[in-house]
């Protein structure tokens, strides 16, 4: 099998719902899809969700790399040698996780097409589904309320509460979340990188009664040694995300012992190979692992959901992105059903590519 083409084009959609984090307010998203064609009639795609904050791209510079990078790189090789491939582009690529995550993605897709397979069998095949959070944004007390209930009668069973601006808000919201939803219920918290330790503690001590399950990122990613003051302060589990980008994060995180639990997102760590030697080292440090997600199409979702379903330590999922993007070209590539997150039936990542954008593009 022989690479014959591959093209990249931006799609932005519209969050049926915008939210706001510590750092900033999100309405829309852009992905990047990247569509490598072979000469099998096989087209594997993927996509790519930068983050200018969190992996430093945009649409734009992840177009750029996907034109002046990969493609030449790409051309007339065997997709099925995806390692070799992979660490070509990877001495190039190293600054665009998101571009790399989405040619990694393209490149399982067509192993899947082409032993006809879902890739989390291919991979493992550990389990068949998992259960997903939900995220609420910043909301008032009253709003943050309401979502909840919202969720909760939609099947969700696990809410994850976004935080860092306020941490008075924070402590009541969190409660009121509580009180509103029952014991039953599970409940994060995502700091975002929004506190100091004394705040990080602050919040710990006074949500107590509500039996957080984890917080997540309570302070900001550069300071390593702030995080581990807080793991080693707290009696809730502790989880790095903005703080894990690469292989060489995670070893420190472990080896200091700077936290409890990791959130491996592709789009951050450059895709599905990279988040498996990243999951070893969790797994060697007895660290718990979740895998996360940016605003992705249901495609980013699903490359997500194949990982964590093929590996015994990721425990936890928060792959939630793609609900309510409007004009999503990749909508279901996953199905969620009573808050658990279940993969397409077709092989691959799940998508079909007869999907009416991808057969007028692959006709330009």
């Amino acid at each position: 099998m022989k690479i014959t083409r591959i093209e990249a084009f931006p799609v932005t959609m519209r969050l049926g719902e915008p939210y706001t984090i510590a750092y900033q307010r999100i309405e829309t998203t852009t992905n990047v899809f990247v569509l490598i064609h072979t000469n099998k009639d096989i087209i594997g795609i993927g996509c790519a969700a930068p983050d200018e904050d969190v992996t430093g791209e945009t649409d734009e510079s992840v177009l750029k790399t996907i034109s002046e990078i990969a493609i030449p790189i790409l051309q007339r090789t065997d997709p099925l040698r995806s390692i070799l491939i992979l660490e070509k582009l990877k001495k190039h690529m190293g600054n665009s996780p998101s571009a790399l995550a989405a040619v990694d993605m393209a490149l399982y897709d067509i192993l899947g097409k082409a032993s006809q397979l879902p890739v989390w069998k291919i991979l493992g095949g550990f389990r068949s589904r998992i259960k997903t959070s939900v995220t609420i944004g910043i909301l008032p007390e009253n709003e943050t309320v309401e979502r909840a209930r919202d969720w909760i009668s939609k099947g969700f069973r696990c809410l994850k509460l976004k935080g860092g601006l306020d941490v008075e808000s924070d402590i009541v919201r969190t409660i009121k979340v509580r009180e509103a939803v029952g014991k039953a219920i599970e409940l994060r918290f995502d700091a975002n990188q929004g506190y100091t330790l004394e705040t990080a503690l602050r919040f710990v001590r006074e949500t107590k009664s509500v039996r957080i399950e984890l917080i997540e990122q309570p302070t900001p990613s550069g300071q390593s040694d702030l995080l581990g003051r807080v793991t080693h302060s707290v009696p809730i589990p502790v989880m790095a995300d903005e703080s894990l980008l690469t292989l060489r994060d995670a070893f420190r995180l472990a080896r200091r012992n700077l936290v409890d639990m990791v959130n491996i997102k592709l789009m951050k760590v450059g895709g599905i190979s990279e988040a498996q030697h990243i999951n070893s080292v969790a797994r060697a440090a007895q660290l718990e692992v979740m895998v996360g997600c940016m605003d992705e199409a249901a495609l980013g979702i699903a490359a997500g959901l194949h990982f964590a379903l093929s590996r015994s330590n990721v425990v936890y999922a928060d792959l939630d992105g793609h609900i309510g993007l409007e004009g999503d070209p990749t909508a279901g590539a996953v199905r969620i059903k009573d808050g658990n997150l279940y993969p397409g039936a077709l092989p691959g990542l799940g998508v079909s590519q007869e999907a009416d954008l991808f057969k007028s593009v692959a006709l330009r």
